[in-house]
């Protein structure tokens, strides 16, 4: 029976091992289309508007999203639905007497499903706000096309319309470089935490084994969130700056 039980969770680990991995190869992809759009976006809205091809790649890129959000979101719903069955085991009777180590490993599991559902957000929502800007510049750019083409009187309010979209498109290259170099940071920040993945995964089976090494684990753990949030202040400080001073 004992034996039954652990290939049980055995089983539950490995499919919570997989799919984190198919998940962590598919947000990679996800901020890599966010990031090719937000760089086509921007050498489009440098071409002619009759010019059909950008409208042609922007639609094909939509479809490509809206493709791989909705595979991200369904492989977000298997790993909490085995994380919910990791749990039901932890409490049901009968099991091991490590149910401590248990509890640990389904910790484990659950931050990272956070992380990921965290992280699947963020990009969603980034590469929702960049199709809706170049929406709106587009449009901006045809009311100032229409306006330049129907009169040529009000010249002072055609310039006044040009100035203000100049304007608009260094603000938007600003926001766009500032974007780019998020995306980067976060692809960095996914790689190093693939790493220290596979040494916290050594360190737990090394802290189950010594007690002592569990209470410096949980340490080193807490230190690393502190960095974690000294880290993502910083960049938020320089994020609020740079909008500051790309609209004034």
């Amino acid at each position: 029976m004992a034996a039954g039980t652990s290939n049980y969770w055995e089983d539950l680990r490995k499919q919570a091992r997989q799919l984190e991995n198919e998940l962590d190869l598919k947000l990679v992809s996800f901020s890599k289309l966010c990031t090719s759009y937000s760089h086509s976006s921007a050498r489009d809205g440098r071409r002619d508007s009759s010019d059909t091809t950008p409208l042609l790649n922007g639609s094909s890129q939509d479809r490509m999203f809206e493709t791989m959000a909705i595979e991200i979101e369904q492989l977000l719903a298997r790993l909490t639905g085995v994380n919910d069955k990791m749990a039901e085991y932890t409490n049901s009777a009968g099991v091991p007497s490590l149910n401590a180590a248990l509890m640990h490993t389904l910790q484990r599991h659950r931050d990272i499903l956070q992380d990921y559902t965290h992280e699947f957000h963020k990009t969603k929502a980034n590469f929702v706000a960049i199709r809706e800007r170049e929406n709106l510049m587009g449009s901006v750019r045809k009311d100032i096309e229409s306006y330049k083409s129907g009169s040529g009187v009000n010249n002072r309010r055609t310039e006044l319309f040009l100035k203000e979209h100049d304007h608009l498109r260094n603000s938007d290259r600003l926001i766009e470089e500032t974007i780019s170099i998020a995306m980067a940071t976060k692809e960095n920040m996914t790689s190093q935490r693939g790493m220290l993945k596979s040494i916290q995964s050594k360190m737990n089976t090394l802290a189950n084994r010594f007690p002592a090494v569990n209470s410096l684990i949980q340490q080193i753990n807490l230190r690393k969130r502190q960095d974690s949030l000294i880290l993502g202040g910083v960049i938020g400080v320089c994020t609020i700056l740079l909008l500051l001073y790309a609209f004034h």
